[in-house]
C-alpha cells in the first residue's frame, strides 16, 4: 500500500504562515470570503445541506465547512495544515458553530477509514495545490455514499487562466499573495471530468467563477475559462 502523503510541504507552508489570518475578511483570504455565499448556495441548491452528513475536504480555516454547518448540515472539515485547523476550531469555538468537527487527515486516508460515510463531498480550491489531484478526487469518490454529490471547484489551465489567476490576481490587482497559484498545477475543466467519471462520478453540471474587477464582486456564470466549479454525484451502483 502506497503510505506517501499526497500533499506538498511547501503549499502546507504557505497556508500555515498565513493562518491566523483566515478569518479577516480583509486578509488574503478576502476572495474565499466573498466567493463563500456563492459556492455555498450553489452547493446547497443541488443537495440541500440539511440534516446531511458532509465532508470539506482541504478546509483550511474553515470558512466553507462553518457555512454548511450553519445551514444545518453534519460537518467533518480535514486538512493537512495544524495550524489552519486550530484556527478553524478556534473560530467554531467562538461562534459557537454547532454540529462540526475537525481532523487532520488526508482525504486517501480517511477513504480507508470511513468509505462511504458521507452524503455530500466538497473538495474546493484545493486540487491546483497537491501533487495528485486524481487521488484526492478518487478518495473523495470513495468517501461519498452511493447517490451522494461531490463537489469540486478548481481553476482552468489555459493562457487566459495565467493572465487572470495569476497576473492579474497576484500581480495587478493584488487579491492573492504572490506565488498561491502555480500554473503547471491547473486544470482543465474536462481533466477533471475523465479524473471523476474514472472514480465513478457522474458529472451533473459546470459553473464557472468570474470576477468584475470594477465593481469588485464575483458571480457564477457559464464561462469556466478560468475558476470553475464542478458538481457530480456517485453512481448507485458504484
Amino acid at each position: 500500500m502506497n503510505t506517501t502523503v499526497n500533499a506538498d510541504p511547501a503549499e502546507l507552508a504557505k497556508f500555515s504562515e498565513l493562518a491566523h489570518r483566515w478569518w479577516d475578511p480583509e486578509s488574503e483570504f478576502r476572495p474565499l470570503h466573498q466567493i463563500n455565499p456563492l459556492r455555498l448556495g450553489w452547493i446547497d441548491g443541488l443537495a440541500r445541506l440539511q440534516d446531511q452528513h458532509v465532508l470539506d475536504v482541504g478546509c483550511g480555516g474553515g470558512i466553507l465547512a462553518d457555512a454548511m454547518a450553519r445551514k444545518g448540515a453534519q460537518v467533518t472539515g480535514i486538512d493537512l495544515s495544524t495550524k489552519a485547523l486550530r484556527v478553524a476550531q478556534l473560530h467554531a469555538l467562538e461562534a459557537s458553530t454547532p454540529h462540526i468537527r475537525y481532523r487532520e487527515v488526508s482525504a486517501e486516508a480517511l477513504a480507508q477509514e470511513q468509505p462511504e460515510s458521507f452524503d455530500i463531498v466538497t473538495c474546493m480550491e484545493m486540487l491546483e495545490h497537491v501533487p495528485d489531484p486524481a487521488s484526492v478526487v478518487r478518495a473523495c469518490a470513495t468517501l461519498v455514499r452511493p447517490g451522494g454529490w461531490v463537489f469540486f471547484s478548481t481553476i482552468h489551465r489555459n493562457p487566459k487562466a495565467f493572465l487572470f489567476a495569476i497576473v492579474g490576481a497576484e500581480y495587478l490587482l493584488k487579491l492573492l499573495p504572490r506565488g498561491t497559484h502555480e500554473y503547471a498545477r491547473f486544470i482543465r475543466p474536462s481533466e477533471l471530468a475523465a479524473f471523476a467519471r474514472a472514480a465513478g462520478l457522474e458529472v451533473v453540471q459546470e459553473r464557472g467563477l468570474e470576477y468584475n474587477p470594477l465593481t469588485r464582486r464575483y458571480c457564477l456564470s457559464h464561462d469556466t475559462s478560468v475558476n470553475y466549479l464542478m458538481a457530480t454525484r456517485r453512481s448507485l451502483g458504484a
